[in-house]
């Protein structure tokens, strides 16, 4: 009897694979096979975004300038730079009612090239870096790392730029002190260990053939790049090259359970939400999804949800639909509901102490709800009001996904924000929903494959509603 009160009282969350059937299981797979090659190809923000492009383009998605007017059913989408997308589904009911939102970032933390990052010291070539959100920097040294980004010369040519993927290519590293020497690097605090100037990335040692010449190695390298590309160094200060982990997204564990690989933060939201939309036809509310840029650096910029690049696709749709008045996207937003969909810290064991047990998010026990995250008191929050929690807890429950209701890490120690403050600040109701992660932030990251699942079915029916 005891035992009977204890199932219809407590909160207790099971691990979700416990009660998969094997078509199920088949399915998560499936799922997580997609986004694993998915997010092979997708290790920057414009990556993302142009391969976002290719799946709406072939899910009869139309980019919004093509319409002269709106109606329910019609599939849109926006490309801010190349670096962000706003994609939406017109609902049936009106928009004065509110939209439905998932908005997720498409960032991750990385390695950016320097204005002027060549240099020679010694007879070997570097490129300088600056290391691009929260990151250990001692994480990225000694590891092999791939460069992707684009060259813009001054008369508007595009160079697109990807080496180190592919098998047969270079790719590059940052050296470490062997442990040998490293006594008083080994003294230091874990922080201070590699410095930021000393994230340089080794590109070469052949000199160019002239001994008549300084910085021959270097004048080999422009040299080469000059060849295969046509640029010369300054062209390099009219770039955005970023250096990202080389390595595959892999299944992980005997029993593949897990996916291991870069860029999960957030991308791991970001490709379950997008994939859920394609599947999306008619909606009551207007379904709307974000991919964003720039939010590891505070979401800041014309391609950061802190501008108005969001609330102009709104504006449009509301323009199309012959809709908009005075106040109007104001009134839409206050009346909208959102999931910020941005992973979630993972318990690690190795670890706890770092986090309240009572409060974390496991590893495949589904999608993580965050009412609020900040830093010790709430310092920076979006704080989710109790009505909407449950309005969420509601959705979950009637279409039987897992969740789990966390915080990130202890009181004291925890720390960390999202774009849910921003949606919450023009008036809607938001929570972040996503999914656990391991190592967090490093190059190689660590979901749960039940999870992924879990974050594609909460995104589906949180639109389907």
């Amino acid at each position: 009897m005891s035992e009977e009160l204890k199932q219809k009282l407590f909160n207790t969350k099971k691990c979700g694979w416990e009660e998969v059937s094997e078509n199920q299981k088949e399915e998560i797979f499936k799922l997580s096979k997609k986004y694993m090659d998915f997010l092979n190809k997708s290790k920057t923000e414009r990556e993302f975004i142009k391969n976002a492009k290719r799946i709406a383009d072939e899910n009869g998605y139309k980019d919004i300038i093509e319409f002269e007017t709106l109606k329910p059913g019609d599939k849109v989408y926006f490309i801010n730079r190349e670096k962000s997308m706003y994609l939406a589904i017109i609902g049936e009911k009106s928009v004065e009612e509110g939209l439905h939102i998932i908005g997720s970032h498409v960032d991750s933390p990385r390695l950016d090239l320097k204005p002027n990052p060549l240099t020679e010291d010694t007879g070997l070539a570097y490129l300088k870096t600056h290391y691009y959100g929260g990151i250990k920097k001692y994480q990225w040294t000694a590891i092999p790392l791939s460069m992707h980004g684009v060259i813009i010369k001054t008369n508007g040519e595009k160079i697109e730029i990807n080496i180190g993927e592919d098998e047969n290519e270079p790719i590059f590293t940052i050296t470490d002190l062997l442990p040998h020497l490293a006594q008083e690097q080994m003294e230091k605090k874990l922080k201070d260990g590699v410095e930021g100037e000393n994230l340089q990335l080794l590109v070469g040692s052949i000199p160019y053939n002239n001994s008549n010449i300084s910085e021959k190695v270097k004048l080999n390298i422009l040299n080469i790049l000059n060849q295969k590309y046509g640029i010369v160094e300054a062209d390099l200060a009219s770039s955005e090259i970023e250096l990202v982990p080389s390595f595959k997204a892999r299944s992980l564990g005997f029993d593949e359970s897990m996916v291991a690989g870069y860029g999960q933060d957030d991308k791991v939201c970001a490709y379950t939400s997008l994939a859920a939309m394609m599947e999306l036809q008619n909606v009551k509310n207007t379904a709307v999804c974000i991919l964003s840029d720039k939010e590891e650096i505070g979401s800041m910029g014309n391609t950061g949800m802190e501008s108005h690049m969001f609330d102009f696709f709104i504006s449009e749709i509301l323009n199309k639909l012959g809709v908009n008045k005075p106040n109007q996207l104001d009134k839409v937003f206050c009346f909208s509901k959102m999931l910020s969909s941005d992973v979630d810290a993972g318990f690690d064991p190795l670890y706890s102490s770092v986090s309240d047990k009572q409060n974390s998010g496991y590893m495949g026990k589904g999608i993580s709800l965050n009412k609020y995250t900040g830093s010790k008191g709430k310092a920076g929050a979006s704080d989710a009001n109790a009505e909407y929690v449950a309005w969420v807890r509601n959705i979950l429950e009637k279409n039987d996904i897992k969740y789990q209701i966390v915080e990130l890490g202890k009181v004291d120690i925890g720390g960390g924000g999202t774009i849910a403050y921003i949606l919450a600040n023009k008036g809607a109701d938001v929570i972040d929903c996503g999914v656990p992660v391991l190592s967090m932030h490093a190059p190689f990251e660590v979901t749960s494959k039940y999870d992924i699942y879990a974050a594609y079915k909460t995104y589906k029916a949180f639109w389907q509603e």
